[in-house]
């Protein structure tokens, strides 16, 4: 008597009524060191991550209406709402490779897309050339940030991110949008835009380590007088909202180059020292 060996895809096809007519997927999975298929996708980290997307639309739309505060606070929200998706998926247990993919292609539109429309919209565009070049870098060095990140996952230290985040950079210029939406760059100003742009998209590709505040103990103890610090810090940002946005989004922009350079300069000052001792 033969044994029949029957094929796992069509034994999953008669173990459900058939497929549906759109949105079918069949996603296999690791649980208990066994390989296990799932049909359908996680609703909760996934509505994050569409909110996000929606925001980065939004942004787009409202920035080819004219309405730019809107469109630069939807880039703010839509990262709000990034930095939730990863985390309730983590407590919830609802991690997959779908969302992680369906969370890449989201960021690629809420920060990569959506930011530099927005700056072209509001003052690239009077610089012709130079002024869409300086959007379609920024919108290159995003994807590949994003690609890059991908493949790195897994690989590279949790603590640290290699090039400056999306999210973190699409702060950089919706803040600086949000500040002077009122006055219109022109000249010099606009080349000024087109250049802090440039470089915040050559930030996301460069191979600068910036934190990633996953280090920080947010259980432990802190001086009394920290508190008070956090607590001045919420004060300024309540009465100069954007200005103080601009301010800790670029702080953190140039955290790295800066760190980077002082390491530098210590360490030839550190090899002058030990090469002297030694002569």
């Amino acid at each position: 008597m033969t044994q029949q060996h029957q094929d796992p895809h069509k034994q999953d096809s008669h173990d459900h009524e058939g497929p549906l007519p759109f949105g079918d997927l069949v996603e296999e999975v690791s649980e208990d060191g066994k390989k296990v298929r799932h049909r359908g996708v996680y609703l909760l980290p996934n509505l994050f991550t569409t909110g996000a997307l929606f925001c980065g639309f939004y942004a787009i739309v409202s920035a080819m209406n004219g309405n730019f505060v809107q469109a630069a606070i939807a880039i703010f929200l839509a990262m709000l709402l990034d930095g939730m998706d990863g985390r309730v998926a983590r407590l919830t247990n609802t991690q997959s490779a779908f969302g992680e993919q369906y969370d890449s292609l989201a960021d690629m539109v809420s920060f990569g897309v959506a930011p530099a429309l927005v700056v072209f919209s509001w003052a690239l565009h009077d610089l012709g050339r130079w002024g869409w070049a300086a959007a379609f870098i920024y919108t290159a060095c995003a994807a590949l940030r994003l690609a890059r990140f991908n493949t790195q996952i897994g690989v590279v230290d949790k603590k640290y991110f290699i090039g400056l985040a999306s999210p973190a950079a699409a702060s950089i210029v919706a803040a600086m949008v949000w500040v002077w939406h009122d006055g219109k760059p022109v000249d010099e100003w606009a080349i000024l835009a087109a250049l802090a742009t440039t470089l915040t998209g050559l930030l996301m590709v460069s191979n600068f380590r910036y934190t990633s505040f996953k280090s920080v103990d947010f259980r432990g103890r802190v001086p009394f007088g920290f508190m008070l610090f956090v607590v001045l810090v919420f004060a300024l940002l309540i009465i100069y909202q954007q200005q103080g946005l601009l301010v800790l989004a670029v702080i953190y922009g140039l955290s790295a180059p800066v760190a980077w350079l002082y390491q530098s300069i210590f360490y030839r000052k550190s090899a002058a020292k030990s090469s002297g001792s030694t002569d």
